[in-house]
């Protein structure tokens, strides 16, 4: 390891977002450690530079292991997540418990973990890769837009817990991006999608969109370019939106009431 080089986490890298960003930020000089439950995907892209760890990011221990012999970590990137689809009738326990294992309590396990190097290091980055989803609703997705509201919530509380430390906390908002997401990282729920579900009509009319979004959305990128600019700028805004979804709805909904918001957002995806 090169003296000065900065040494970045990144979680959720066996693809989309969280790969293009290990591999675009090594490139760029940074040390990186790419943490996936299957790291093997990533032996093609490593390097000298990036190095896949395995990681489960809902086991404490798995966590604590693979940081152990990590003595100096400058910047955590909370990328890995998912997306349950199911209406709240249809879910059962266990879907709604994995949805806030991964994508709320595995972002507070991280920073649980990486906090007291950053803090006697009296430096740090905590970037959270949240969602546009974090600030606005979207049925069929209750429960993937909870667990990003509270990834939002995480991140505004500890930019008050951590200011003292000087470890800056941050969240990235991105829209509908062209990455695996909708094929590997969507979790559907069998009952919402039967056909004598009473929620028929609202899943055909909107679940098609969704994915047509998705697998058309931006590319990753964009996302990867933005953390690099959060992590060189100091005085960087606390929250930034990325790709076109996001950067539409986003000061939509500040600059509209909740009603007139609602409306907008039914009639854009026909939802009567």
């Amino acid at each position: 390891m090169e003296k000065n080089q900065k040494v970045a986490l990144i979680t959720g890298c066996s693809s989309g977002i969280g790969r293009v960003s290990a591999r675009f930020l090594a490139q760029k000089g940074y040390r990186i450690y790419a943490l996936s439950r299957t790291p093997e995907k990533l032996s093609d892209i490593a390097s000298e530079n990036l190095h896949p760890i395995k990681v489960d990011i809902t086991d404490t221990d798995s966590i604590d292991a693979a940081l152990e012999k990590i003595e100096h970590i400058d910047i955590l990137v909370n990328n890995a997540g998912y997306g349950l689809v199911s209406t709240v009738e249809d879910m059962n326990e266990t879907q709604m418990l994995r949805q806030f294992d991964v994508n709320v309590f595995g972002v507070l396990r991280m920073c649980k973990a990486v906090i007291p190097k950053m803090r006697k290091q009296e430096a740090g980055v905590i970037i959270n890769i949240s969602s546009f989803l974090g600030k606005i609703g979207l049925p069929l997705l209750t429960f993937y837009n909870a667990s990003k509201y509270a990834v939002e919530g995480i991140t505004d509380s500890l930019r008050y817990e951590l200011r003292d430390f000087n470890i800056r906390v941050h969240s990235i908002m991105p829209g509908f991006f062209d990455t695996d997401f909708a094929r590997d990282n969507l979790v559907v729920n069998p009952q919402t999608f039967e056909k004598n579900s009473p929620y028929s009509k609202l899943v055909a009319t909107l679940a098609p969109v969704i994915i047509d979004q998705i697998n058309h959305g931006n590319d990753a990128i964009e996302v990867s370019k933005l953390i690099l600019k959060i992590i060189e700028d100091e005085n960087f805004d606390a929250r930034q939106t990325a790709g076109d979804k996001a950067k539409k709805f986003i000061p939509m909904k500040k600059e509209l009431s909740d009603e007139d918001f609602e409306r907008r957002v039914r009639e854009y995806y026909n939802l009567g």
